[in-house]
């Protein structure tokens, strides 16, 4: 068998999930979706239209009472059996994430195994939505909170951790009594639909999650407008998030945002620099740079930035880049070939303003080669922008506090990382430090199932994870009992 055919029968159809079936979309309209490794037709998938959104939206409508009203322990049972549906299914989700989103071996595992963690989690959490008993002034009176689904919540996933940031959405939403409809990135719907298939093996009651993939301007004017959708829930860049605030705020619609980053990671002068250099290639050059997360900003202090520079460069050096189906392939393809000519733009700002490149800088295909840049300023666009790549800035600092200054230096404040012996700096540093998350002694990418994920400033709005999650995607009803008569003035 000639590689041509072989790739041909490799070829996946991607249908719409609404409402428990699996279904064409109503214009026909089917488009391929590439492997970004080798520029092959990965998948035909089938495009939701606008009054696919509908149906989706009324599927979710329809059972959003029967699902929230259902004992919490056969909504835990359900998540349950989908964690044991996913362990089965574990093989087949890591290849569509390393065809489809261009993910190494490991990245994608972690995917696959987090996504379990996360539903057996998940079902814990859904016995845990609490509410509360309040003193009153009024004799007699005894006041209580509950939290209560929102109904009908939508989900728009980013590309670059498709199946886990999506399966954050949906499965603390699903855990908290609400139905929904999940629209996946337009670059990877294949990994969208797993999300799909995992639930109806599972035993999800139809209708309860829809996973409609299709170009946003379809899709995102129904999830924005429809006034049974109460929340929209969203994972991309800031400049889109923006504009879905405005759109939500116009409908008087709940949202989270999870935005971009451009997060600092400091190395203070008493660091293990061997340790600090492993921390920071880690944090990186994981998934190629794609990950809002990314410490694509390195603070170092002066004594210990020349030996740390050095470390670095020679540790990222040896990582190999290429098929992300190879095990030994640290860093494989961007996601669109487009990025590379983002990043040679950045790269080239920075070294006409005085940059020094010490490593990459190239590109063949979609494949961008690990990358960094000494002596960053604040005159760089790379300082300020996102690359979204494998491409760091190193920046020097006389001292802590300057280090602060360099890392509060941007509209961004997803995450952030400070590596150095002292505890005491470094949690002085973790309290002034504008981020929504802080890791000392760590790089700056982590993510667990139950944890507060967000940020500050332009890196987003809400918070995802566990409770965290079940706060954001239900609504507290206060109830107050009066006990025999009120008195009232007349």
């Amino acid at each position: 068998m000639n590689a041509s055919t072989e790739a041909a029968r490799e070829v996946r159809e991607g249908k719409l999930f609404i409402d428990g079936r699996w279904t064409a979309g109503s214009a026909n309209d089917v488009r391929p979706d590439y492997n970004p490794a080798t520029g092959e037709v990965f998948a035909q998938v089938h495009q939701a239209t606008r009054a696919d959104a509908i149906r989706a939206v009324d599927a979710a409508h329809r059972v959003k009472d029967e699902w929230a009203n259902l004992v919490v322990s056969r909504r835990a049972e359900i998540l349950l059996s989908c964690a044991d549906a996913l362990a089965a299914m574990a093989d087949d989700v890591r290849d569509v994430l390393i065809k489809e989103s261009g993910s190494t071996f490991p990245k994608a595992m972690f995917e696959v195994m987090s996504g379990i963690d996360l539903l057996r989690s998940a079902a814990g959490d859904a016995r845990h939505i609490f509410g509360e008993t309040l003193p009153h002034s009024m004799q007699g009176q005894i006041g209580l909170t509950l939290r209560r689904p929102l109904g009908v919540i939508a989900g728009i996933a980013p590309f670059n951790a498709p199946f886990w940031l999506a399966m954050k959405k949906v499965v603390l939403a699903l855990a908290a009594g609400n139905t929904f409809v999940l629209k996946p990135s337009e670059e990877t719907p294949v990994t969208g639909l797993k999300i799909a298939e995992l639930f109806e093996r599972g035993g999800l009651p139809a209708g309860v999650l829809n996973v409609i993939p299709g170009p946003a301007s379809e899709i995102g004017d129904v999830l924005l407008t429809d006034p049974r959708v109460r929340m929209l829930t969203f994972t991309g860049s800031t400049r889109v998030g923006r504009h879905l605030a405005v759109e939500a705020a116009r409908h008087m619609k709940k949202v989270t945002l999870e935005l971009g980053g451009k997060n600092p990671l400091i190395v203070l002068r008493d660091a293990d620099l061997d340790y600090a250099a492993r921390a920071a290639c880690f944090g990186i050059f994981f998934h190629q740079g794609q990950v809002c997360m990314a410490n694509s900003r390195i603070i170092v202090e002066a004594p210990v930035y020349d030996e740390f520079v050095e470390r670095f460069v020679a540790r990222a050096a040896t990582y190999k880049v290429g098929d992300p189906r190879d095990p030994d392939t640290v860093i494989g393809p961007l996601i669109r070939r487009t990025q590379c000519d983002v990043i040679d733009a950045q790269v080239a700002d920075a070294q006409a303003k005085g940059a020094r490149l010490l490593l990459g800088g190239t590109h063949e295909g979609n494949f961008y080669t690990q990358t960094v840049l000494a002596e960053v300023n604040s005159g760089m666009q790379i300082y300020d922008e996102e690359s979204f790549g494998p491409v760091t800035s190193i920046i020097r600092v006389e001292n802590a506090e300057e280090a602060l200054r360099v890392a509060n230096d941007t509209s961004y404040g997803l995450s952030s990382g400070v590596i150095t012996n002292d505890l005491q700096k470094a949690f002085d540093l973790a309290l002034r430090l504008e981020a929504g998350m802080v890791h000392i002694n760590d790089t700056t990418v982590s993510d667990e199932a139950h944890v507060p994920f967000g940020g500050t400033k332009m890196s987003g709005v809400g918070r995802e994870g566990g409770r965290y999650s079940m706060e954001e995607m239900t609504e507290v009803k206060w109830i107050t009992i009066q006990m025999g008569q009120r008195q009232f003035p007349f």
